[in-house]
């Protein structure tokens, strides 16, 4: 080994490191901005296996601010909620009660800085790398790209920020010098309200939503999808996939194992998934409350 060494002090470095440099292909051309065309993402199930507030719940279950009783009984209400296939305003109404009972009093920057641990945790090796690409190629013709998601806004800012997108729509709670108020500005960013928040940010960045593009997974998404010159199904539900073949929008499914996904990774189809897991832990922590 010291023979080795001593010959690499006489060995030409310079010429090396310049001959390295020299073979080294040109980096290519940024793209020309795009600033009139973006994408929109859907969280889960499309950018990510699973739901991200059940990763997100898991967290704070491995951190004792969430008992695993309150995670299992989240987790069956989610899988009952995606066999049964149905949603309504009342799985709606305790999805928004259940968020504002978690949220009311906590500060903001600990919520912030929970998601980012979390991310990194529980959620990062979930995310579909197929997803990610159609979001990177977007980035790469110098689109802005965008998640749109029911899940509270500073997880999903989390999301984007690890990806490297542009940003995050998503659900908004009220706060007061950075303690959460316990009500939501408006309601929960789902359905009808995430075509809404389109058509605001494009109205904001100077979008051509006839230039944009939308992804998700959900029929419930049909207004976001609907809203834009590109729709696409990713990893589509029954009926959003037979939607996408009736107007002939792409389709990208890259699951594997697809009937032990759905079991195994409780997964939200909108609100009503978020609902169906919380429902059971409101009557939790109010039974907690009053003993």
């Amino acid at each position: 080994m010291r023979r080795f060494w001593q010959r690499g002090k006489d060995a030409d470095h310079v010429s090396a490191g310049e001959a390295a440099a020299a073979a080294a292909a040109e980096p290519s051309p940024l793209p020309e901005p795009d600033p009139a065309a973006a994408a929109f993402f859907d969280v889960d199930n499309t950018m990510m296996r699973g739901a991200s507030i059940y990763y997100f719940a898991r967290g704070l279950a491995a951190r004792k601010l969430f008992t695993m009783r309150d995670l299992a009984m989240f987790a069956w209400g989610q899988a009952a909620f995606r066999l049964r296939g149905t949603e309504n305003s009342e799985h709606i109404g305790s999805a928004k009660e259940a968020a504002l009972t978690f949220v009311a009093g906590q500060r903001v920057a600990g919520i912030v800085r929970l998601s980012e641990e979390i991310y990194d945790e529980v959620m990062a090796d979930r995310i579909w790398h197929g997803t990610r690409t159609l979001a990177l190629q977007h980035l790469d013709a110098g689109q802005q790209v965008w998640l749109v998601t029911a899940t509270p806004v500073e997880v999903a800012r989390t999301i984007a920020h690890r990806l490297g997108l542009t940003g995050a729509l998503g659900t908004v709670a009220e706060t007061r010098d950075g303690v959460y108020t316990g009500r939501l500005v408006g309601n929960l960013l789902h359905g009808p309200a995430k075509a809404e928040a389109v058509r605001a940010l494009a109205a904001r960045e100077g979008l051509d939503l006839g230039r944009c593009s939308a992804y998700s997974d959900s029929i419930n998404d049909l207004p976001m999808l609907t809203a834009v010159g590109h729709p696409h199904a990713v990893n589509p539900d029954a009926a959003l996939r037979e939607h996408a073949k009736e107007h002939g929008w792409p389709i990208h499914d890259f699951r594997t194992g697809r009937k032990v996904t759905m079991v195994a990774l409780p997964a939200a189809a909108g609100a009503g998934a978020l609902a169906g897991g919380v429902a059971a832990g409101i009557a939790l922590r109010r039974h907690y409350r009053t003993n």
